[in-house]
């Protein structure tokens, strides 16, 4: 009998990994040493002891006690999970009960609950010899590699989960410094990224375009690059680089539907153009190439040509615009989503998705930091949208929270994160 050549998808990806580290070996150091060091599996000469976030105190006890205002259905109770400053995305770990959390800083989190009591026992910075740039994108490959997307490039750590102990981990450079987005194009404005890793294995990332409205030179400059759209590679060296959809003002919150394949992702509306317009977006992508209006349309409000675009008065509307799934109220800003997967929960929300609301910013009287829950269609459309949990804006207006991202735990459980006051909070339910 003739023994198979053939190797293992994760063995394939660790071969692949290590030849990256082989070529990586011959090179000439670069701009970033530590950088260059990782990838050829080599120390950067960084204090072995990481010092951890505490997890008790003072400031753990203000934030229980803020989230007892804060309300849910019958049967759900919210509790700190971890304190994890400026936290943000999610990217709970394949293997093991712990996760890394990205912030808009310089420090991607690693959180880990070692007894399994459901409170994170120890934060503390993963790779903290690497430079980080806005890493708000994480998310996992399908065979344990962690992907941080930053605001200008993108990075692969294998077996992150088993590998963050120390400063050091491997890595391997998918998109370098610079060639993300053109650089001409990096703004403090939209450049928070997310990315999520398809049923076809490809990584898929958000790329929010850098104003309020395009102006008209860049309408179609952006539409070729996929600013203002989501984009999808190889994740491991970033080949096969294609815009899957456009018209997209700014997304920061996407996840696959498992039954369907299908990608749902948020969008945040045009400022400027009063309270209580243009809606917030939840929309579908069934297929590459798909536009979904933007700067044409926003949440159904028509953009070009109007008080925020007036030099978009002769754009012509998107050949087969596909219209929102579900419209939010105006500027909650709607970020992080999640299809619920567990069986924690009553069955009306299996299958459904929850979205985070980090409240507005430029209307007169706030609006959010609210959980939103949205139920499926038998036919794999959205159904009405209800607010699941609500609290973090107090009655004098004043933020106490304001949620980013949602994830689902092994056991059925729900983690909220919150950048405002840089905690976890982890949502349980038992029958009353």
């Amino acid at each position: 009998m003739t023994r198979s050549r053939s190797m293992s998808a994760p063995l394939a990806r660790t071969a692949a990994a290590a030849a990256v580290a082989a070529l990586a070996f011959a090179l000439p150091a670069q701009a970033q040493p530590s950088l260059e060091k990782l990838k050829q599996f080599k120390v950067a000469t960084t204090d072995l002891n990481i010092p951890v976030v505490p997890q008790t105190g003072r400031n753990a006890d203000a934030i229980r006690a803020n989230l007892r205002n804060v309300k849910m259905p019958p049967g759900f109770s919210i509790d700190l999970f971890a304190v994890v400053p400026d936290a943000r995305m999610m990217a709970i770990a394949p293997s093991t009960n712990m996760l890394f959390v990205s912030t808009r800083k310089t420090t991607v989190w690693a959180v880990t609950d070692r007894n399994s009591d459901g409170q994170a026992d120890e934060v503390k910075s993963f790779a903290p010899s690497l430079k980080f740039t806005n890493p708000n994108g994480v998310c996992w490959t399908k065979d344990g590699f962690l992907i941080v997307v930053e605001h200008n490039r993108v990075l692969n750590f294998p077996a992150a989960e088993f590998f963050y102990e120390g400063p050091d981990v491997a890595v391997i450079e998918v998109v370098p410094q610079g060639k993300l987005i053109p650089a001409e194009h990096e703004s403090f404005n939209h450049g928070a990224r997310v990315c999520d890793v398809g049923p076809d294995g490809r990584l898929y990332i958000s790329l929010g375009q850098p104003y309020n409205v395009q102006p008209r030179n860049l309408v179609q400059t952006f539409d070729e690059i996929g600013i203002g759209g989501i984009i999808r590679m190889n994740a491991f060296d970033g080949s096969g680089r294609e815009v899957f959809a456009r018209g997209i003002r700014n997304s920061v919150g996407q996840d696959f539907n498992p039954k369907d394949g299908s990608l749902w992702w948020t969008d945040n509306q045009v400022d400027g153009l009063g309270d209580d317009i243009p809606p917030g977006e939840l929309n579908r992508s069934t297929a590459r190439g798909q536009h979904f209006g933007f700067p044409w349309t926003n949440g159904g409000v028509r953009i070009a040509g109007g008080p925020a675009a007036a030099d978009l008065k002769d754009l012509p509307a998107p050949a087969g615009m596909i219209e929102p799934q579900v419209n939010f109220p105006a500027h909650q800003a709607q970020l992080g989503m999640t299809f619920y997967t567990g069986n924690m929960f009553p069955e009306k929300y299996r299958g459904g998705m929850f979205v985070a609301s980090h409240g507005s910013w430029n209307r007169t009287k706030a609006s959010g930091a609210l959980i939103n829950f949205v139920p499926l269609k038998a036919d794999g459309t959205a159904g009405t949208s209800e607010i699941f949990a609500e609290g973090w804006l107090d009655a004098n207006g004043i933020y106490r929270g304001r949620p980013v991202d949602v994830a689902v735990m092994k056991d059925g459980s729900l983690l909220i994160s919150d950048d405002f006051a840089g905690a976890i909070y982890r949502v349980t339910y038992r029958a009353p």
